[in-house]
């Protein structure tokens, strides 16, 4: 897959669930409305949606943002992106290898995957359209987040894989992009700054005007 689309899609890519925010459909819209270039359902939490209450979400997610025109991807459920028919799927290294994921998806859906080390990029580097790389920062969206390491690692995968399309993601503030981007990220990802803004429209402007 040519990496350019990706790359552009990545600059503000947001990422949400039931448990992020009071909302989920409007904040999702308004943030559409405001300039996100991407977005991922990623539902989990205490009480996440499942079965046909998940999927009634996510097809009112993935509506959305056909109406905006942007790619709509499912963390980790392969079977619904594909039933669905989503832009893509994203997978931690506890979910689904990315070898296998890329087979049930196929070549034209968007594979990103999370990666700790630069171990973890080699590999994903093989099957992945984008890697997804931290925390950067502390972050309270994910209870099991890995060691935060800041942007080195983002540092070591560009420097070794040069067209790789990366996205930083991880407590990330809009003071934070230009950092981020320097050294080597194509984009952030980001939950809570934008899912639990007091003004969801206004904190989402923020980032895409960076």
């Amino acid at each position: 897959m040519n990496p350019s689309p990706i790359v552009e899609r990545l600059k503000l890519y947001f990422i949400c669930g039931t448990a992020d925010t009071f909302d989920l459909v409007q904040t999702v819209e308004t943030a559409l409305q405001c300039g996100v270039t991407c977005f991922q359902f990623r539902e989990k939490g205490k009480e996440p949606l499942y079965g046909d209450k998940k999927e009634a979400m996510a097809r009112a997610l993935h509506t959305l943002c056909r109406q905006y025109s942007v790619p709509f991807i499912v963390n980790d459920d392969v079977e619904l992106a594909i039933k669905l028919d989503a832009d893509g799927v994203h997978v931690g290294q506890e979910d689904a290898a990315a070898e296998v994921v890329r087979r049930r998806i196929g070549s034209k859906k968007w594979l990103g995957v999370s990666v700790h080390s630069i171990e973890q990029a080699a590999t994903a580097s093989r099957y992945a359209d984008y890697v997804g790389i931290g925390p950067i920062h502390p972050t309270v969206s994910k209870q099991d987040a890995a060691e935060v390491n800041g942007t080195m690692l983002i540092r070591q995968v560009r420097a070794r894989f040069q067209h790789l399309p990366i996205v930083g993601i991880g407590g990330i503030m809009p003071e934070h992009v230009e950092a981020i981007r320097r050294d080597g990220a194509d984009g952030v990802a980001v939950i809570s700054a934008i899912a639990s803004a007091p003004d969801v429209a206004m904190a989402t402007r923020r980032f895409a005007c960076l």
